[in-house]
Parts: structure tokens; C-alpha cells; sequence
């Protein structure tokens, strides 16, 4: 297990200082001190670093380890140090700024409600809710049209959690070992990856199973329609030893996110709407990462043509400008609770500022083709472009992804696909390819032994490849710890 961090934050931060001046050997546009959009002062960054290390308490890290980069300024796909210097930022923070960063119709937006209305509370009516739940319903699959609002991703699996358990009258929810559905008490329970394991003090009525994974398959498959035809297999022989009628929901990120950017077999999410069906079971659908653009569709349950019963939203939806996330709900869902006092809510649901800044969102994706772009861009440059570093690099083990929507599983060796690091931990080798991006301009986002390649929605071409160019150099430092093997 890291000894730092978790998830993106698996290694230490490191400081411009550790890292040296950009690498001149990557082209010019990366090295180049490209000033940041205003002015950044180098003593108010290191004052903003020692009050952190003073007075902030991090999530999902060991403190004595951290050193935070201090970040200043940022403008589309780029950010700046306190130093001034810039980076591609090739992680969107945490797969959030699908808009990318400081999108002036946005940010308009907040300022106009600000100046009219920064809050009220969520028993009254307020236009940019309502405009921001019927924008999103509308873009949402047919059947659900009722919003419920949050102020993140966890929060809404939780209300996801209790509106499918007080709609069915059971308890059970079933959900995968590679997942991470968010850090509260539900949704850490539900998570599969280590996270879980120091939260799991209430762990009761949560049942874990093996999603399907060919390049690591569970079920010794060798063909995608074998893999989904034995995961469902196992998922409903699960369904009968847990019993049917104990069983509220099975929920599900779409394309799971940080456990490694794994798009399902075609036929699975078909078959699990259908054991749903069967078994009277609610289907929740987690699209706090994959929704809003990142695969290259709205929502990422349009690839494989499913309709779940709820779907929880977050981080895409306003791009985190100010925190906001939710729940879609079915007819049948939401009419449980027509004559039924639903418990459950928040101060901030429904924020007039986090919903104005959504609208703004979902307008300018529109309007700009930004959705498209991202599906653009994983089509042309992204998934092509990674394909042809594993063809280059014997670290890379496999490539997986769509959209924006990217991941590089690293390994050892390609034969025996022993991983670059452990799971729930780091390596030396990760740790220095971390370095060799940032040396070269570029801020990744990795998790264990995964290189994770998620831009905003945004990202140009140019950008795009220029990430690649920059990984393609990084990437030799992963493969000096290589054994080799064949794919």
C-alpha cells in the first residue's frame, strides 16, 4: 500500500525545485516558460506551500510524506506553478475539468448569479436549479426525468443507495471489485479497491463480485463475448446464493475510472439491465466520471444502448467550478416517493451558483461540439496515438479507453503481465515516470500501475498529440524496468 497517497495522489507531490527546468529535449511549446493568463507571485507560492504543510489536513494521504505543487494559474488545457511554469495538464484534476479550466462562459455565469443570488435554500425555487434539472434530464436517457442535487459524487451514490433501498424494501447492494464509488460511508463500503479496507467498519448488506476485465480476466476468457458471457454467468449465480429478494441495487460505474479506464465487453451492461429485470432489482449506473462528455458521448450508458433506473452525476456536469453532483431518477423510482416523505437532503442541494455554472456547462458543450470533440479526439489522435506507444514501449501491457477516456496498464513484463506496481500501492518505476512527465511539461494522473491519459473534453489536437509526444519520452523510464516479454 502507498505510503503517501491514494489514487492520483499515489506518489508524493514534487516540487518544481525536484523536478528542474523543463526538459529541452521535448518540443519547444512544452518547454517554453509560455507565461500563465495574469501574473503569479513565487513568494506568495512558497508562503501558500508553508501554510499548507502547516494547517492543511489532505484527503487519502500520509501528511508527512506530501509536497503539494502549488498551483497558481490555469487557462484550457494548461496550468501554472507558482513559479510560472506551465503544464499540460493531461489528469482535467481529477477527470472533473471536462470544459477545461477558466471556460469564460462559465465563469461569467457564476459571477452574474453571485452578484444576484449566491444562495438559498433547497426548499424554494430557484431558476438556475430548475433550468440546470430539465437541461440534464433532457440530455439524460429516456424514463428519468427528475433531478435530485448534491454537492458531489459521493453524496449522490448515497442518496442513489438509500432511493433504490426504501424503493425496493431491501438492503443488499451488489457492486464491483475494481470501483471506486466516492469516500463516505456508503460509498467507501461499496468501493472495491483498498480504500475500502481501513472504512469498512459497516460493511453489512454490501456484496462485492469480479466485473468483467479480459486483459485480467477472472474467468480465464479469451474473447470479449466469453468474458461477458461468464461474468454474467457469475454475477447471476451471485444473485441466487445472496437471494434475489435481499438484493436492492447493483450499481455499477458505466466505464470504471480510477480502477483503470475499463470499457465493459459488448452484451454485459445489456445483460445486467436484464438480470435487473429479472430479479427486481435497481440498476444504478455511476457516471460521476464517465458522464458529461469524457467518453464522447453524454453519458457513457449511450455506448451500449442500456437504461438504468438511477444515475449518479458529478464532476463533468459544471467541470467542479463549484461543486455540485446528483441524482437522475426513473418514473418508477421517483413515484415511491410522490405520497412518501423521501429522507434525505442537503443545505446545498441544488446550489444556485454550482447549478448556474452547469447550465453554463451543458451550453457552451453544446454549443462549442465539445462532446464531439472529445469522441473526436479519442477516435483520430488519442487512441491511435497510444497504440503506437505500446507498440514502442514493453512496459505498456494494454491500452484501454475512449473519448477522453484513457488508460495505460504498465507492467513488468508483457508475458507474465506482472504489474509496474502492486495493487493499492507504488513503485520506484512509477515514481520516476511521474517525475519525467512533469520534467517534461506534462501533469499526469496515475493510480498503481496505471498512466491514466484524460484531458479535458476540450483539448485541441495539438494539445493531444503533444501529451503523447511527451509520453512517448517519459515512457522510457518505465521501460528500463522492464524484463520484457511478448504482448
Amino acid at each position: 500500500m502507498a505510503a503517501s497517497t491514494w489514487a492520483s495522489l499515489a506518489m508524493p507531490e514534487l516540487t518544481v525545485t525536484e523536478l528542474g527546468a523543463p526538459d529541452q529535449s521535448v518540443p519547444d511549446v512544452v518547454a517554453s516558460q509560455v507565461p500563465p493568463p495574469f501574473p503569479v507571485d513565487a513568494e506568495a507560492g512558497r508562503r501558500t506551500y508553508e501554510l499548507d504543510r502547516r494547517h492543511v489536513f489532505h484527503s487519502w494521504s500520509a501528511q508527512a510524506a506530501l509536497r503539494p505543487m502549488v498551483l497558481a494559474a490555469a487557462s484550457g488545457s494548461w496550468v501554472w506553478d507558482a513559479d510560472g511554469t506551465r503544464y499540460l495538464d493531461f489528469s482535467s484534476q481529477l477527470v472533473n475539468t471536462n470544459i477545461g479550466h477558466q471556460h469564460p462562459r462559465v465563469v461569467a455565469a457564476i459571477q452574474q448569479q453571485a452578484g444576484r443570488l449566491c444562495t438559498v435554500a433547497p426548499q424554494h425555487a430557484n431558476d438556475q436549479r430548475s433550468e440546470a434539472a430539465r437541461l440534464i434530464a433532457e440530455l439524460a436517457p429516456p424514463g428519468l426525468d427528475k433531478v435530485f442535487f448534491t454537492n458531489g459524487g459521493a453524496e449522490a451514490i448515497e442518496n442513489a443507495v438509500r432511493m433504490a433501498r426504501l424503493h425496493t424494501g431491501r438492503t443488499k447492494v451488489l457492486s464491483t471489485y475494481r470501483s471506486y464509488h466516492g469516500g463516505t460511508a456508503t460509498a467507501v463500503n461499496l468501493t472495491g479497491d483498498p480504500r475500502r479496507w481501513p472504512n469498512e467498519q459497516g460493511s453489512s448488506g454490501f456484496v462485492h463480485f469480479f466485473g468483467p476485465f479480459l486483459y485480467r480476466s477472472a474467468y480465464h476468457a479469451s474473447t470479449e463475448q466469453e468474458e461477458s458471457e461468464r461474468a454474467l454467468a457469475h454475477l447471476e449465480q451471485l444473485i441466487a446464493f445472496e437471494g434475489p429478494a435481499t438484493i436492492a441495487a447493483i450499481v455499477l460505474e458505466t466505464v470504471p475510472g480510477t480502477a483503470g479506464v475499463m470499457p465493459p465487453p459488448p452484451g454485459y451492461l445489456a445483460g445486467v439491465r436484464a438480470l435487473c429485470d429479472r430479479y427486481g432489482i435497481v440498476y444504478v449506473a455511476d457516471e460521476v466520471m464517465a458522464g458529461f462528455g469524457r467518453t464522447g458521448r453524454w453519458f457513457a450508458v449511450e455506448h451500449w444502448d442500456v437504461v438504468p433506473d438511477l444515475i449518479a452525476f458529478a464532476k463533468g456536469v459544471n467541470s467542479g467550478y463549484v461543486p455540485l453532483g446528483g441524482v437522475i431518477l426513473s418514473d418508477a423510482v421517483a413515484a415511491t416517493f410522490d405520497d412518501r416523505v423521501y429522507p434525505g437532503g442537503l443545505t446545498y442541494s441544488g446550489h444556485p451558483l454550482a447549478c448556474a455554472a452547469a447550465v453554463a456547462t451543458i451550453g457552451a458543450m453544446r454549443d462549442e461540439g465539445i462532446v464531439d470533440n472529445a469522441a473526436r479526439i479519442g477516435t483520430e489522435v488519442l487512441g491511435p496515438g497510444l497504440r503506437a506507444l505500446a507498440e514502442r514501449h514493453p512496459s505498456v501491457g494494454e491500452v484501454r479507453g475512449l473519448g477522453v477516456f484513457w488508460a495505460l496498464d504498465l507492467v513488468v513484463d508483457r508475458s507474465t503481465r506482472e504489474p509496474l506496481a502492486p495493487y493499492g500501492g507504488t513503485s520506484p518505476a512509477m515514481t520516476e515516470l511521474v517525475a519525467a512527465c512533469r520534467r517534461r511539461g506534462l501533469l499526469p494522473f496515475t493510480n498503481y500501475h496505471r498512466l491514466h491519459v484524460v484531458p479535458p473534453c476540450t483539448v485541441s489536437r495539438e494539445e493531444a498529440e503533444l501529451g503523447l509526444a511527451v509520453l512517448d519520452e517519459a515512457l522510457s523510464v518505465a521501460d528500463a524496468h522492464t524484463t520484457g516479454g511478448t504482448p
